[in-house]
């Protein structure tokens, strides 16, 4: 290339990676994968080699991450938290190792100490006399941003090390998600129509980079710590190995056992090639292996650079990506109903792997990628149960592709579908749904609805297995000899399990519509549909406008109790139900008067009572209970670790009682004192 070539080339790879990198470390919303952001980088730094005279401040290789978002305090690091060098093979690594040598003027074998590169983010932690005082992300290496208030609510994070810490310790850490708990969270968000993550390492970015903590700390996050800032410490450690048993020691979180002491790099080499043979047994994400010089008086020794310390490397992994064709999309149901794509892809191996499908996750995601079913796909193997569809090859379409249209029926069972606003998957509405069903058995037994004492989860799967049910109003059909097809049955638990099937038609309409499992429609909402209405049949000729007049329905719930008894094959269940003695009824009216028109709302971890109890003793003397604090409270009852509705209340001037002030309201109410 021509001097203006390489200029433009150079100014074209700095725009490119500063946009990513903004992307990534700003928005949380990366474009491109990481291995390609490593090969832009690595040829932005092959012609700043050949050409120094392009290496100015604002060059991506002069920065180690992004600036700080706005929204977060901003914190100076006393140590820049410099980024590391990148290796991508065991030819890089021996250039490493000659590096070392030739600036330490020494011929002898380097000990390294290996350590996994964990997926996830770096975060500083402060202590002084033993005591957290603030964490904050590595942010652009010299300022980052104070998440202080969301590194607290990570357990894996002591508030208070042992007495023997030195009276000051700035720990650098990485802040991850394991695989297990990552993919119970997406299972969750998908059952909630919501977004699901890509991968642990977003999911980690966006937990930790939250404005409000309380979602921080729903999130499984947990850390695992590799270095220092500034210590004050009479003995501090004089090598990397008995650095880290001394934070362990002193109560910090290290993941010791997955360290290798190196004698030489040919043993880092070794460690390096197993280390890729056993990622996928890993129980977290790890993306390469972080070598440094052990000892650190060479470490000294070899100093930095503006970007990087010249004592250690990353020798990233291959990545986990192939080529292939999406050949079909099968449909899956989950428990909630809730409706996902899967694709059916080309058999591909990717990095050992025989890959034969990838998720979707949504028709949002659909519309995002752009993809159709025939399209040429790059499938990457994340974090995620199944792989995910990272990018379609458009150049490669033939014009046959199809697109993916979202069911208007249930793949498993034929009910109706709907998608309702603010979600991004549809939902099964039928009761009869194979896919929903034992989800739904367990749900319409538990004690809050029919209390069908005894029938857990053995017995339920035993159920299905013998295929004895189909929906829930198989379980008023069942026989003695039906029973004793199962396993460890005998006459005894038969008999019972039966009186406690024989007593659940008794129950009040409300447990009934709990039971039923309707979208949005929880035991405290059953229970005002259940007074407003009166019967079953009564809500089912409900009309939209009708459910809008009765407090506390709105829209959404309105909506949902429409098409839920909209759906022929759930009026079927209803008359099933109705055939085998299920006749339930709306509770009694409230015993008393006393606390008429008024409004309860219960927090906190109370002890005294249960919150249900508490708000039936309401109830009772024809108050009215609240999930939510508004204007129109009257008391909140608060227990103890009362959160975000304690602090409404206070805003709002709403009277807090005690659990014993309330039992006391009651008392004097109803005595007349």
């Amino acid at each position: 290339m021509t001097n203006k070539e390489v200029q433009a080339r150079h100014a074209e790879l700095c725009r490119q990676l500063h946009h990513h990198s903004h992307r990534y470390h700003a928005l949380d919303a990366p474009e491109i994968s990481d291995a390609e952001y490593d090969q832009l980088l690595q040829e932005l730094l092959e012609i700043e080699k050949k050409h120094p005279s392009l290496i100015v401040p604002q060059s991506p290789s002069q920065r180690v991450g992004a600036q700080p978002q706005t929204g977060f305090k901003q914190i100076v690091h006393r140590r820049p938290m410099l980024s590391l060098e990148n290796a991508f093979n065991a030819e890089d690594l021996r250039e490493f190792d000659t590096r070392i040598k030739r600036l330490l003027a020494s011929d002898e074998p380097i000990a390294y100490l290996c350590e996994m590169k964990l997926d996830g983010v770096a975060i500083e932690l402060v202590y002084r006399d033993g005591l957290l005082q603030h964490a904050s992300t590595r942010g652009d290496g010299e300022v980052g941003e104070d998440v202080s208030a969301n590194a607290r609510t990570i357990g894996a994070i002591p508030l208070q090390l042992k007495p023997d810490a030195p009276p000051l310790l700035e720990v650098r850490g990485e802040v991850y998600m394991e695989l297990a708990p990552f993919r119970q969270l997406n299972t969750q968000r998908r059952e909630e129509g919501e977004k699901t993550f890509a991968n642990p390492r977003n999911a980690t970015a966006g937990s930790l980079r939250q404005l409000d903590p309380r979602i921080t700390a729903r999130r499984p996050l947990t850390i695992s710590c590799y270095g220092l800032g500034e210590i004050e410490a009479e003995q501090p450690p004089t090598t990397q190995l008995e650095m880290l048993q001394k934070l362990h020691a002193w109560g910090l979180r290290v993941n010791l056992e997955t360290l290798f002491l190196a004698e030489d790099i040919e043993a880092v080499i070794t460690r390096y090639q197993k280390l890729q043979t056993e990622r996928d047994n890993l129980p977290f994400e790890i993306d390469g292996l972080v070598v440094k010089v052990n000892s650190f008086a060479l470490q000294q020794e070899l100093g930095e650079k503006s970007r990087t310390p010249r004592w250690a490397i990353a020798c990233k992994f291959p990545p986990r990506q192939e080529q292939t064709v999406l050949e079909s999309v099968r449909f899956q149901v989950g428990r909630t109903g809730a409706i996902t794509p899967v694709a059916n892809l080309r058999p591909v191996n990717v990095s050992g792997v025989t890959v034969s499908s990838a998720s979707l996750h949504n028709w949002d995601e659909i519309a995002r990628l752009g993809i159709r079913v025939g399209d040429t796909v790059i499938v990457e193997r994340a974090g995620d149960v199944i792989p995910d569809i990272v990018k379609v090859l458009i150049e490669k379409r033939t014009g046959a592709e199809q697109p993916i249209p979202e069911p208007t029926s249930c793949p498993a069972c034929g009910s109706t579908v709907a998608r309702e606003e603010g979600e991004v998957v549809p939902r099964c509405q039928g009761l009869s749904c194979s896919a929903r069903l034992k989800e739904a058995l367990k749900h319409f037994a538990s004690r809050g609805a029919m209390d069908i004492e005894g029938l857990g989860d053995r017995f339920i799967d035993q159920l299905l297995q013998l295929k004895l049910v189909t929906n829930v109003a198989d379980l008023y059909h069942l026989t003695r000899e039906d029973f004793f097809q199962m396993e460890r049955m005998g006459e005894v638990l038969a008999d019972k399990l039966l009186a406690a099937i024989a007593a659940s038609r008794q129950r009040p309409l409300e447990r009934l519509l709990f039971g039923l499992g309707i979208r949005h429609v929880g035991a405290h909402l059953a229970k005002v549909l259940s007074r407003r209405f009166g019967s079953l049949d009564n809500l089912c000729l409900a009309t939209f406008e009708q459910l809008l007049e009765t407090h506390e329905i709105g829209p959404q719930v309105a909506a949902s109790l429409l098409r839920f008894f909209a759906d022929e094959l759930n009026l079927e269940v209803l008359r099933q139900l109705q055939a085998s003695g299920v006749h339930p009824e709306a509770s009694a009216a409230p015993q008393g008067v006393h606390l008429a028109g008024k409004v309860f709302v219960f927090t906190g971890k109370l002890e005294r009572f249960s919150r249900s109890e508490g708000e039936e003793l309401v109830e009772q003397q024809g108050g009215r209970a609240s999930g939510s604090v508004s204007k129109k409270t009257d008391y909140l009852v608060a227990g103890p670790g009362a959160g975000s509705k304690l602090a409404k209340a206070e805003q709002l001037g709403v009277k807090i009682l005690s659990e014993e002030e309330f039992l006391n309201l009651l008392h004097d109410q109803t005595t007349g004192e």
